[in-house]
């Protein structure tokens, strides 16, 4: 009797035991569950114990003004202005007679580079000497009627009609001479020396010849492109620059870049900005070059980048900002999280990111940010990691 009791009293114990054990345990699921759910209704919050805490080395910072300057990586072309790119043409259709110009060499402004000849050249010049002898004696005869009509001698009407031919032809004289001169024929000359047959092309500009288009006994109609030349000494540095990144740009910001037959870094300033976005979400930036160089071909490809002056920005440390999912996180403490519990609570807040210098990280805000926050600016690593941890583990 005795030895049952005893038999009796230690499955008591143990039973007692068993059941303290699966409560314990159960209390710690509940209070885990309890925590997972809190979580599960904010995916956006992690939690730390105490001791997660300790070993993260979590430092808190605020949101701070910097002043932030920008690098930016672009691409452009070497451009000339349209007042340095010059097309040859003629106002009148010829025969080209001679030129000697071939792609590559250069002239000088005045020089002549080549010769044309056809009839209406010299059709041209005998109207105008026709005209120029008309006049001669038209002018007279308006001299001599205007004396006559003084002297009550002639009629206002004959009067009227001679100073009308008159004018006319004086009109017609200083057309054919604009005309002449487009041609870069003199009409002092065609008096002097008599009619020519060809005329003479010169160069409005210095430049190097970049196209001939004509050759020897071709004939030109009027306005056909003949040569085209350009003055390289004062070439522009066309910059393709992202929407994006305009805002940081200003007139008189450097630019530091690298022809891509060269290893020798050149520097420009920028000169205009473009108000245009172009279809690819571009703009077109136009700077000068620093040391003007002739030797330079238009259209060479380069690589850049643009030093812009700083500004001043909400701006963290670059530690403070995470990325996961293809977004960028600042991680917000909670209230209790500076206390003395047991557990701290962070807040994950999605942010963009802009200017990147000395350590700083530009975050522009959500509406409606507390800017006095206590910012996660070292330990934001670990707290992301739990955070995508946890997720995998559900």
């Amino acid at each position: 009797m005795k030895r049952i009791n005893q038999s009796s009293h230690i499955l008591i114990s143990s039973l007692t035991l068993f059941l303290i054990v699966l409560l314990s345990a159960c209390g710690k699921k509940t209070e885990k569950a309890q925590k997972g759910e809190t979580e599960k209704e904010n995916p956006e919050l992690v939690t730390l114990t105490e001791a997660q805490f300790k070993t993260s080395k979590i430092q808190f910072g605020n949101i701070e003004k910097q002043k932030l300057g920008a690098s930016i990586k672009v691409n452009g072309l070497l451009d000339v202005p349209p007042q340095q790119l010059v097309s040859i043409t003629v106002p009148m259709g010829g025969i080209l007679k001679s030129t000697a110009l071939l792609q590559g060499m250069w002239v000088t402004q005045g020089e002549v580079i080549a010769t044309l000849e056809h009839p209406d050249y010299i059709q041209l010049q005998q109207d105008y000497l026709n005209n120029k002898s008309q006049l001669d004696f038209m002018e007279k005869e308006y001299t001599r009627q205007k004396e006559l009509n003084q002297e009550n001698v002639s009629a206002i009407k004959t009067l009227q009609k001679t100073e009308s031919e008159y004018r006319s032809l004086k009109s017609n004289l200083q057309g054919l001479e604009q005309k002449l001169s487009m041609l870069n024929i003199s009409a002092k000359k065609i008096e002097t020396e008599g009619i020519r047959k060809d005329i003479f092309l010169t160069s409005p500009i210095n430049g190097y010849v970049t196209k001939v288009n004509v050759n020897i006994g071709k004939y030109v109609n009027a306005f056909d492109v003949l040569f085209e030349i350009v003055d390289t000494r004062h070439l522009h540095a066309e910059l393709t620059v992202f929407e994006k990144d305009v805002p940081f740009l200003k007139i008189g910001d450097k630019v530091y870049f690298q022809l891509s037959n060269e290893s020798k870094e050149r520097t420009a300033t920028i000169h205009l900005i473009g108000r245009e976005i172009s279809p690819d979400r571009t703009i077109r930036v136009h700077s000068h070059l620093d040391h003007e160089d002739k030797e330079l071909i238009p259209g060479t490809y380069f690589k850049a980048r643009v030093e812009s002056s700083d500004i001043e920005v909400n701006a963290v440390p670059d530690n403070a900002v995470v990325q996961a999912e293809g977004k960028n996180f600042i991680f917000i403490a909670q209230e209790n999280s500076e206390k003395n519990t047991n557990e701290f609570h962070f807040k994950r807040m999605e942010i963009k990111t802009g200017l990147k210098e000395g350590g700083f990280t530009e975050v522009i805000l959500p509406e409606g940010f507390d800017i006095k926050a206590k910012v996660v600016v070292k330990g934001a690593y670990d707290l992301i990691s739990k955070m995508l941890n946890s997720a995998e583990e559900e």
